[in-house]
């Protein structure tokens, strides 16, 4: 698997279990990317919606992508602290400069004061049923979110004290790079 090297802007795509494209953000800068984590940053990034809908994100996010993880972190840089939005997914793959994943419809939420909610299990419980997903799956899922859980609760990887004001550093400063090209 070719990797994205640091600055170059690339696309994500995420699916169903299907194979039907759920979601298309058309562009993240990449920050870091090694064979198991991809770390990205974008703001106001036109995102599509798997019935044609678009829309732009509103601020700034670090995006937290693991080869080897079933989730993916979304950091949202808000007035009033980091919110995260975690999918429970496949481990990412990269190709045709895109970075892909399976959504599985369980999300958890987690909030400055890093409380946090697991969501959607109703919307799981249904396309659990209706894409088949094989028991082996759930299993995986179930444990992955567990193992989410835990890195809120020790403040692991994207919920690390220092690793938001480090990547958005970084973003700043590749960004200013970019723009001083142009």
């Amino acid at each position: 698997m070719a990797l994205p090297v640091e600055g170059e802007k690339i696309q994500i795509h995420s699916y169903k279990h299907n194979g039907n494209i759920h979601r298309v953000w058309q562009e993240t800068m990449v920050l870091k990317a090694t064979k198991n984590i991809i770390i990205g940053a974008n703001e106001k990034t036109l995102v599509t919606e798997s019935d044609g809908r678009t829309w732009l994100t509103r601020e700034p996010s670090i995006c937290y992508f693991h080869a080897e993880h079933w989730f993916n972190i979304i950091c949202m840089l808000r007035d009033d602290g980091v919110y995260y939005y975690c999918n429970i997914s496949s481990p990412f793959v990269f190709n045709n400069n895109c970075l892909k994943y399976i959504d599985y419809d369980l999300d958890v939420k987690v909030f400055p004061d890093m409380s946090h909610a697991l969501l959607d299990e109703d919307e799981y419980e249904q396309h659990r049923l209706e894409m088949n997903y094989p028991e082996v799956i759930d299993k995986i899922l179930q444990r992955n979110v567990k193992t989410l859980v835990s890195w809120i609760e020790q403040r692991r990887g994207p919920f690390a004290q220092d690793f938001i004001e480090s990547w958005t550093n970084r973003y700043i400063l590749l960004s200013e790079i970019q723009a001083n090209k142009e």
